[in-house]
């Protein structure tokens, strides 16, 4: 049977990767509509392969150079064009869709996310923000979810039907990212083209900054929180420089189960796809040969070069507002520091005094979609008036 599948962030790292997969298992899935970015000539070519039936970008002033790509590039396509938030939400309820696949970076995720869950349909999301800033919101449809990154993927697999209860710690693997071995002294003089270089994966810009900061990993603290039903003193980040332990769970009776793969995203991307089910993956580079291995080498991580991480534990153990308003403030801070407006040192530091600004505020335990809003874009404003640079606010 054919499962019909919305995709949004099509011309991502993830996206591609989905249809990477969908070229391998023509049978089994077909694109429905697809969602994307600034990416227009790509959005155009994937148009023309997988012809869907409407497609969404971001920017409405982008329709006339669309229009003119698709003319050349796919002639044939007479569907909608769709844009903005509501394109994007209009795609995640289109009719006849089974499964939405959330490849986008950022609070734009959420309310697509939210409307598929509450239509009853599958989603497959790469998508921290979503549990980040609405894990509170998007708990009761947990049976409808599989997770696509690689860590929660090790996660989803080493746990099957374990309760929680047996769960004594989740093991979060992290590569350290560029700079696991610099000193403070180092880090402070950090390049954009240095944080752009990630040792082990091929990622968007946003997600590569923040593996150099290794905030990453501490919104996937979060994510595992929601995702799996685990106290935040039981999740553990453990820096694992060749990524190939994925992630792992120890267990009450002392068993410790970790999941392994090559660092390539098809694989955990087909694992979600098919789930429950395990198909031949063609994809070469999934396929891990134990005995090329020397060593595996596991460490703690330091909180002292990455406080990221401790400012996740801390907003998580706040609430969901604090979650929302520490994704907030990193989305504009990444943003800033690609800009060429602020250092890569100083990201973390505006994360740190936002999140304090707002405790100062008065904690909101369960915001709404509305209060989620307004929380990011309080936080936006807050890093930009902390950078002395009020009127620089954008979004990622």
């Amino acid at each position: 049977m054919t499962e019909v599948i919305a995709l949004l962030g099509s011309t991502g790292s993830i996206g591609t990767q989905v249809l990477d997969v969908v070229r391998r298992l023509p049978e089994r899935f077909q694109v429905k509509v697809l969602g994307a970015g600034k990416n227009l000539e790509r959005l155009a070519q994937q148009v023309a392969e997988f012809r869907p039936e409407a497609i969404a970008i971001q920017d409405e002033t982008d329709r006339p150079a669309l229009v003119s790509l698709l003319k050349a590039l796919a002639p044939e396509f007479n569907g909608e064009i769709l844009t903005g938030a509501e394109g994007l939400n209009a795609l995640a309820l289109w009719p006849g869709v089974d499964t939405l696949i959330v490849g986008l970076v950022g609070l734009i995720g959420l309310e697509p996310s939210l409307l598929a869950l509450k239509e009853g349909r599958k989603l497959l999301t790469a998508n921290k923000e979503t549990f980040v800033t609405g894990g509170h919101l998007v708990q009761p449809y947990l049976p409808q979810i599989v997770p696509i990154d690689s860590e929660h993927v090790a996660i989803h697999q080493c746990l099957k039907q374990e309760p929680v209860q047996a769960v004594s710690k989740l093991y979060l693997t992290a590569s350290g990212g560029p700079f696991r071995t610099h000193t403070l002294a180092q880090l402070s003089q950090v390049t954009l083209q240095e944080a752009l270089k990630h040792p082990n994966w091929v990622m968007g810009r946003k997600i590569t900054i923040d593996s150099a900061t290794m905030m990453n990993k501490g919104l996937e603290i979060i994510e595992a929180h929601w995702l799996f039903g685990v106290p935040y003193h039981q999740i553990q980040v453990v820096v694992h420089p060749e990524s190939i332990i994925h992630s792992g769970v120890a267990f009450q009776d002392g068993s410790i189960l970790m999941q392994l793969g090559a660092p390539d995203m098809h694989g955990p991307i087909q694992y979600a796809m098919t789930y429950p089910q395990r198909l031949p993956n063609l994809e070469p580079t999934v396929h891990l040969d134990l005995l090329t291995l020397s060593r595996l080498n596991l460490e703690p991580p330091d909180l002292e070069r990455f406080p990221c991480i401790g400012l996740a534990y801390q907003a998580g153990k706040l609430g969901s507002g604090a979650t929302c308003v520490l994704n907030g403030a990193d989305e504009m801070a990444v943003q800033l520091f690609l800009e060429g407006k602020i250092a890569f040192v100083h990201i973390a530091r505006l994360l740190e005094e936002t999140l304090n600004a707002y405790q100062k505020l008065g904690a909101v335990s369960h915001p709404d979609l509305s209060e989620i809003q307004a929380l990011d874009q309080w936080a936006r404003e807050s890093v930009c008036r902390l950078a002395g640079l009020t009127g620089s606010l954008t979004q990622i």
